[in-house]
């Protein structure tokens, strides 16, 4: 049995960093194509430029597309090409950074990862999640190594929507529950071996940081200042959250995320806050302890997570909808598999249909 425990070359973390990015890259390149949305860069392109240009380094900007797909991957793979960029940079949010590092992975060249949010665990990650060109998820690509660095400017995320925080956690809330499962079946983690016990620890901080300092975070955030509580919520989004599920593994709740992809109405969600009510679906298949899945649910409740499906859009809710939901999620290729018990479509339909109800029952409806 082995066991295997992968993170980025570099995790930095602080106010301002940004600005400094091109000292923190020199010896990864000189010449780096940095994806970025178009308002990304009306935010901080001129301070990246900047940055590079102090360095002696020769920026090319391209903007993002707006799916991780197989086509906006070889979109870029010409840029790169063409413009002879021999490092990539991915500025702004979870697809962005899912791109960039497919992008480098194919070009051979060093990936540089700097979230504007702390929306997701994407970040430290060597995983790609693939979707559609309409934004169905396809599937997962894993990657033979971490990113170089993952920046994080807690200057800029602590100003970005508290919305896109809460979704983080909501991503990183089922960071443990997954890796506890995949321990307890003993499966292959995203890191290509057993989970360690290292990994289990990080993804049991991450779990404990979240109940304690979440909401104090929403709180700070809500009054637009960036405390101690939004530093620890950053960290455990990012980093615990990204080492916690790749080295622990991932079972239900993302592969319910997954599901509900197929979901027209659920598009306008963010990541966070689908896998928030897939780690709900989840600890209802695992039978979880009454109390425990009072505190998840009432925790989603306080930081504006969504409990039910109508918070996820789905305002008509039929046995043919949500079953497609649930075939999705149980698709041999997904991760329910990791679950210690066999799960069946019909299972996780029953569960997304109790956990809908428990939703709406501590939500007094």
């Amino acid at each position: 049995m082995t066991k295997v425990l992968i993170s980025p070359g570099k995790y930095l973390q602080g106010a301002g960093e940004l600005s400094n990015i091109g000292k923190h890259t020199k010896a990864y390149g000189t010449k780096p194509l940095i994806i970025i949305s178009e308002g990304g860069y009306k935010r901080v392109g001129d301070q990246v430029k900047a940055s590079f240009d102090n360095e002696n380094a020769q920026a090319v900007f391209e903007f993002f597309g707006g799916e991780c797909s197989k086509r906006e991957i070889d979109r870029l793979k010409g840029i790169v090409a063409e413009n002879k960029c021999d490092m990539i940079v991915g500025i702004g949010g979870g697809k962005i950074f899912d791109t960039a590092k497919a992008v480098a992975y194919y070009c051979g060249a060093p990936v540089v990862i700097c979230p504007t949010i702390a929306s997701t665990d994407a970040p430290c990650s060597a995983l790609s999640v693939i979707y559609t060109d309409e934004g169905v998820f396809e599937e997962y690509l894993f990657l033979p190594r971490n990113p170089n660095l993952v920046l994080m400017d807690t200057d800029i995320i602590s100003k970005s929507p508290v919305r896109l925080t809460m979704a983080g956690i909501g991503d990183a809330l089922a960071t443990y529950f997954e890796a506890r499962a995949c321990y307890r079946k003993g499966a292959d983690t995203c890191a290509g071996g057993k989970a360690t016990e290292a990994a289990m620890a990080l993804a049991e901080l991450c779990y404990d940081t979240l109940l304690d300092e979440g909401l104090k975070a929403k709180l700070a955030l809500e009054a637009g200042v960036c405390t101690k509580s939004v530093e620890k919520i950053i960290e455990a989004n990012t980093l615990l959250s990204g080492l916690g599920f790749e080295s622990g593994g991932l079972a239900g709740a993302h592969a319910i995320h997954n599901g509900l992809t197929v979901l027209e109405e659920c598009h306008h969600m963010y990541h966070g806050e689908k896998v928030a009510f897939g780690t709900i679906t989840q600890l209802v298949l695992e039978n979880e302890d009454s109390d425990t899945l009072g505190d998840i649910i009432g925790f989603c409740i306080e930081l504006g997570l969504p409990v039910t499906l109508g918070q996820l859009g789905v305002t008509q809710i039929t046995e043919e909808k949500i079953m497609k939901v649930a075939e999705a999620a149980a698709a041999d290729s997904d991760t329910l598999h990791n679950m210690p018990f066999a799960v069946t479509a019909k299972d996780v339909y029953a569960a997304i249909m109790a956990a809908d109800r428990l939703g709406r029952y501590f939500l007094g409806e």
